[in-house]
Formats: structure tokens, C-alpha cells, sequence
């Protein structure tokens, strides 16, 4: 005889035993699983380092920067006051007064009647006439006048000196008379005491 297969739901209750066995809680050791302290160290230790040394290296640029600007405004200053200088030079270099007196300094003289030439025929046709020493302009400008609200003329008065009594320092008279205004010149808190 064969032995008969056990009947399924007879293994039923027993699995469902292990299942709540299973499903039971327990209480466990509490684990405590801490992170390494050394390499968080490190890390804000790196970021904080590296941040220090960022803003040493900005401010260290801003500040060469700075200086380097401070130069080149000082070098502009310093190239507009030569422009200026010159510009001042050029014009008067090229004043009409200035050259006018330089042109007499070196005795040349304003042509009077200057010859036309025609280019076409290559003859002259208006004779010119030569200049002369003679021919010489003033060309020194004439001195300033002042009107006449501005230039008055001089008032002279005579001062006579007011009559002073003739004493010599020798006589008797006039040394009392020292005397007393030394005392009369004293302050009151200075003055001798009277008896």
C-alpha cells in the first residue's frame, strides 16, 4: 500500500504559526552608526582655508588695481598739463604780433606794389616795385592811454608842522617837566606810594 499524500490544509496552520512567529516584534540593541568626524573636519577646514585665501587674493587684486589706476589718472593729469602747455606755446608761436615783430627783427618789409606774373604767356604783366627799408611798418603796439577818470591829476598840499615850545633836554624846566609826565604816565596801580 501506498501511503496516502497528506492532506494540504493540514500544513496550513503550521505555516501560519511561523508566519506570526516571524511577524512578532522584537526589541533589537539599538545599533548607533556614527559618521567619521575627521574627514568633515578636513573638508570645512579645506573650505574655510580656501575661502580665507580667495578673498586675501580679491582684495589683493582690487588693491593693485587701484594703485595701478591712481598712477595712470596721475600720468593723464600729468599729460593734460603738458597739452595745455603746449597748446599755450603753439599759440603763441603762431600770434600775428609775435611774427610781425620777428619779421622786422630780421629787416623784412611789407611788399608796396608786388608784380603779377601770367603763368600762360610766361610774361609780366604788372611790373612790381621793390621794397625799401623805408618801407618798414611799426608794428610795436602803441603804449596803453588811460582816460582821463582813471589819470587824474596830482593834488600837492603844503603841510606845515604844528609850533612846538623851543626847550632844550638841558634845562631845569624841562627835566620837571620829564619828571612829571613819567609819573603821570604810570598806571594807578604802579605809582608810587605818597607819604
Amino acid at each position: 500500500m501506498s501511503s496516502a499524500p497528506a492532506p494540504r490544509w493540514r500544513g496550513v496552520p503550521r505555516i501560519a504559526e511561523e508566519a506570526v512567529e516571524r511577524a512578532r516584534l522584537q526589541v533589537v540593541p539599538r545599533v548607533r552608526a556614527r559618521a567619521p568626524r575627521v574627514p568633515f573636519v578636513i573638508l570645512v577646514g579645506a573650505v574655510l582655508l580656501a575661502g580665507t585665501v580667495g578673498l586675501l587674493l580679491f582684495n589683493t587684486s582690487m588693491q593693485q588695481a587701484a594703485f595701478t589706476g591712481a598712477e595712470l589718472q596721475s600720468r593723464v593729469d600729468l599729460l593734460d598739463a603738458k597739452e595745455q602747455t603746449l597748446a599755450r606755446q603753439a599759440e603763441e608761436l603762431r600770434d600775428p604780433q609775435r611774427l610781425a615783430e620777428q619779421a622786422t627783427a630780421m629787416g623784412m618789409v611789407p611788399a608796396s606794389a608786388p608784380a603779377v606774373v601770367d603763368l600762360r604767356e610766361g610774361r609780366i604783366t604788372v611790373p612790381g616795385v621793390p621794397a625799401s627799408p623805408d618801407d618798414a611798418l611799426d608794428v610795436a603796439p602803441p603804449e596803453p592811454v588811460k582816460p582821463a577818470v582813471l589819470d587824474p591829476a596830482p593834488i600837492y598840499r603844503d603841510v606845515t608842522p604844528p609850533a612846538t615850545p623851543e626847550t632844550s633836554p638841558d634845562t631845569p624846566q624841562a627835566q620837571q617837566q620829564g619828571a612829571a609826565g613819567t609819573q603821570q604816565d604810570l598806571p594807578a596801580d604802579d605809582a608810587p606810594a605818597q607819604p
